[in-house]
C-alpha cells in the first residue's frame, strides 16, 4: 500500500466513526461524548500508521506507543468526567444547543465531522515519524520522548489535583489553587500543549518533518483562544466573580510560574 494513502484512510475511518458517535450522542442526549471519542481516536490512527507506513521499526513502535498511551489516558480521564456527570451535559454543549437550536442536528453532525478532520490533521507527526526510513532513533526523537513523558506526567498530576480538590465537600464553590493550580490557572492545558510539542520534536528529523510544527501551533491556538482558556474563564468569571478575578490577577494563565503579589489582606 502507498503510505501516502494512509491519511485518507484515516480520514475516512474518522468520518465514519464520528458519524456513529453522533448518532449515539443524539440517542442519549449528551453531545459531550464527542470529547471521549476525540481523545480515544488518536490511538487507532497511530496504530494504523505504525503498522502500514513502512518506516524504521523502532521509530514506528516508539511513536505509536507514545500516541496510544497518551490517547488512552486522556480518553479515560474525559470518560470518567463525561459519564460521571451524565445525563447532565457539559456547559459547552448546552450553549451550542441554544446557539444552534434552529438547525441543531445538521450543525452538530458537521461539528462532529470537524472533530474527525482535526484528529487526522493533528496526527501528522505520527505519520511523518512512522514513514521515516532511517533505522534506529536519534537524539531529537529521544528528546521528544523525554519531553512527552514529562508532559504526560504533568497533565496527569494536574488532573489528579483538581479531581481531589473537587471531591472534598469543603471546597464546594471555591477555586482550586493547590499544587500546579497555584502556578497556572490551566496547568492541564499547558501540559496538553507540551505533549504536542513533544510529538512535533519527535517527528522533526523525518522527511518533511517541519510540517509537524503546525500541530503544536494549532493546539496552542485552540487551547488559548478558541475552545480552551477563553471559554473556560468566561464561564468561571460568571460563576465565581471577584474571587476568580483575583486568581487571574495573581496566577499565570498558561505557563506554570511563581505567583504575583500577595492576596488582599481581607482574604482569609
Amino acid at each position: 500500500m502507498d503510505p501516502i494513502l494512509l491519511p485518507l484512510i484515516a480520514l475516512a475511518g474518522a468520518s465514519a466513526g464520528f458519524g456513529a458517535v453522533f448518532l449515539v450522542a443524539r440517542r442519549i442526549a449528551n453531545f459531550g461524548i464527542v470529547d471521549i471519542a476525540w481523545a480515544a481516536g488518536f490511538a487507532p490512527v497511530a496504530a494504523l500508521y505504525c503498522l502500514c507506513a513502512g518506516g524504521g521499526g523502532e521509530r514506528r513502535a516508539l511513536v505509536a506507543a507514545m500516541a496510544i498511551l497518551w490517547s488512552a489516558r486522556l480518553a479515560w480521564h474525559l470518560g470518567r468526567r463525561v459519564i460521571g456527570h451524565h445525563p447532565v451535559e457539559d456547559a459547552r454543549y448546552v450553549q451550542l444547543r441554544r446557539d444552534w437550536s434552529g438547525n441543531l442536528g445538521v450543525r452538530m453532525f458537521w461539528f462532529f465531522q470537524c472533530q474527525g478532520l482535526l484528529l487526522v490533521l493533528l496526527s501528522t507527526p505520527f505519520f511523518l515519524a512512522a514513514r521515516d526510513p532511517r533505522p534506529g532513533v536519534g537524539i531529537p526523537e529521544l528528546a521528544g520522548a523525554a519531553l512527552w513523558l514529562v508532559a504526560l506526567l504533568g497533565e496527569a498530576a494536574a488532573d489528579s489535583q483538581l479531581a481531589a480538590f473537587k471531591r472534598n465537600p469543603a471546597n464546594r464553590g471555591k477555586i482550586c489553587e493547590t499544587g500546579l493550580w497555584g502556578l497556572s490557572r490551566h496547568p492541564n492545558y499547558f501540559f496538553e500543549w507540551l505533549v504536542w510539542v513533544a510529538f512535533a520534536l519527535f517527528a522533526l528529523p523525518s522527511p518533511c518533518g517541519w510540517a509537524a510544527l503546525g500541530c503544536p501551533l494549532l493546539m496552542l491556538l485552540l487551547l488559548t483562544r478558541l475552545t480552551g482558556i477563553a471559554y473556560t474563564e468566561e464561564q468561571l468569571l460568571r460563576s465565581k466573580g471577584a474571587p476568580y478575578r483575583e486568581y487571574q490577577r495573581r496566577t499565570s494563565a498558561f505557563v506554570p510560574w511563581p505567583r504575583r503579589g500577595a492576596p488582599p489582606s481581607s482574604q482569609p
